[in-house]
């Protein structure tokens, strides 16, 4: 995927950000679908064949004897100023996809606006805007060899107006570095429950699917090193992540500095850190599990940017393939549109290549098509097996600690995949029980911080969208109003599809 960045979205409203997620996606994985709303799951059954029926053609499954290295999507996250972009940068320069060169040239600039210390960051950070303010304000992305994986690094942004945009880069993630700055006063501004981001980008990186968590506790330097700092953040912020729905076995806590070079890609040299013995940044990495592809289902990708070239007349579709593979001469089809397409040309890491399987970020290049018919939000999938498109949609939903209640009628932003529209609550169906998933109450008047339930929403406009159980990454849903993210969820039920 060439080296965009995602359309950004601007949701500087004051952000408040809650305490405790109460088992946040444990408790939606927990919420039994015994618990029906009395209709049934399949809105409209004649819509496609059933993808049981799919059978993939042999070109489409990897071969055995392929020796590449497996894809692993990473997302960067964390609160503003935890050195999130620096540390990218910096393991990039060590790992040689930033040259010597490139470094250099970007240290001058930094020095010349009398930011020395944002040289590293700049190699991600590209706008001028960006660079002016010094933060991230949408996903770059760049990508480096381990030795076990080819790593797609996202990241994202950590200030709170651009968490949007830190939603639509970080629902590709395979798993996730959660940057956490050591220096006293700013782990915990990060857990501040009304102004951190460190609690949010965590229950939304859990709720995305992300099971498989790096904690990188960075800026070491600034506290010397202590075994104290980091045994205190440890305490109180693994506490934090358990609560989540991450356990203790998924999750590593690594000891470093971006800035000094300390245990990113080698043991650390400073003597100060003589009591962690632990694994480097780069190990740890390897050490994640390798995530699971669907090679062989229907072709699924949402579109996170695209790319026009109106004077040759080309279009490009951004995106990670979550299902299902592509290649050049493909017909695909192209939701919301409905419109089918021929697959011109296909880019990896901005380079040309044949194949596009699940799990890949590819731009994949499209004949005999509008351009204006392409957008982010929408959906490339096989001809025979159309995504849905509704604006209706049932969902269950677990409202965060610290949130307002959510009634019915209340406005909120709905967000799915790369998809972001207005919403209304139209009816709150039933409230459930957190860890059993059985009905508490029929047709309650609101729902409180940490409680479950199942709603129907009605969109502004229609989104891409997929029953949970038949598609994960098209039918996971987060709902946000004044800049904070008030529930998570999952789609039940297309109530009614846009024809």
């Amino acid at each position: 995927m060439p080296k965009e960045r995602n359309v950004m979205v601007d949701d500087s409203s004051s952000s408040r950000n809650g305490g405790e997620a109460n088992s946040l996606t444990s408790n939606l994985e927990n919420i039994s679908f015994a618990a029906k709303s009395g209709h049934s799951n399949d809105a409209n059954p004649g819509r496609a064949i059933s993808r049981a029926q799919y059978k993939p053609e042999k070109w489409m499954l990897p071969e055995k004897a392929e020796q590449s290295l497996t894809q692993l999507n990473l997302a960067i996250v964390g609160h503003v100023d935890s050195g999130k972009s620096t540390l990218s940068g910096r393991l990039l320069h060590l790992l040689g996809r930033i040259s010597q060169k490139e470094m250099h040239k970007y240290e001058k600039e930094a020095k010349l606006q009398g930011k020395g210390s944002f040289a590293y960051a700049w190699a991600l950070d590209e706008s001028a805007e960006e660079r002016e303010r010094g933060i991230t304000m949408t996903v770059a992305v760049a990508y480096f060899d381990s030795k076990r994986y080819h790593v797609v690094v996202l990241d994202s942004p950590g200030h709170k107006d651009f968490v949007p945009n830190m939603i639509t880069g970080a629902t590709q993630a395979d798993a996730s570095i959660l940057v956490i700055d050591a220096s006293i006063g700013s782990f915990e501004a990060g857990m501040d429950g009304t102004k951190g981001q460190t609690r949010e980008h965590a229950q939304l990186i859990r709720s995305f699917g992300v099971d498989q968590l790096i904690v990188a506790v960075n800026k070491m330097d600034a506290v010397d090193y202590s075994k104290e700092r980091f045994d205190l953040i440890i305490s109180q912020l693994g506490a934090f992540l358990r609560s989540c729905g991450f356990k203790d076995s998924s999750v590593s806590w690594i000891p470093l500095s971006a800035v000094e070079n300390q245990n990113l890609v080698s043991a650390p040299s400073d003597f100060r850190l003589f009591w962690y013995l632990g694994p480097n940044l780069l190990d740890a990495i390897d050490s994640f599990q390798p995530p699971t592809r669907e090679f062989s289902k229907p072709l699924i990708m949402p579109i996170c940017d695209v790319i026009k070239s109106p004077s040759q007349g080309q279009v490009s579709a951004c995106g990670k393939l979550e299902a299902g593979a592509v290649r050049s001469g493909s017909k695909v089809l192209v939701m919301p549109s409905a419109t089918i397409a021929t697959v011109r040309s296909l880019e990896r890491d901005s380079e040309a290549c044949p194949i596009g399987r699940a799990g890949d970020n590819i731009a994949v290049s499209l004949n005999g098509i509008d351009g204006n018919h392409v957008m982010a939000g929408g959906v490339l999938c096989h001809p025979d097996f159309p995504i849905a498109f509704a604006k209706h949609l049932e969902l269950k939903v677990l409202v965060l600690d610290g949130a307002t209640p959510i009634l019915i009628g209340s406005q909120l932003e709905f967000h799915i995949h790369h998809a972001k529209e207005a919403a209304r609550v139209a009816r709150i169906s039933l409230l459930l029980d957190s860890k059993t998933g059985k009905v508490v109450k029929k047709a309650p008047r609101c729902i409180l911080a940490k409680q479950s339930a199942v709603v129907e929403v009605i969109l502004q406009e229609a989104v891409c969208v997929e029953e949970f159980s038949k598609c994960k990454v098209l039918g996971r849903v987060f709902l946000r109003t004044l800049g904070r993210t008030v529930a998570v969820g999952i789609v039940t039920r297309i109530v009614e599809e846009q024809q």
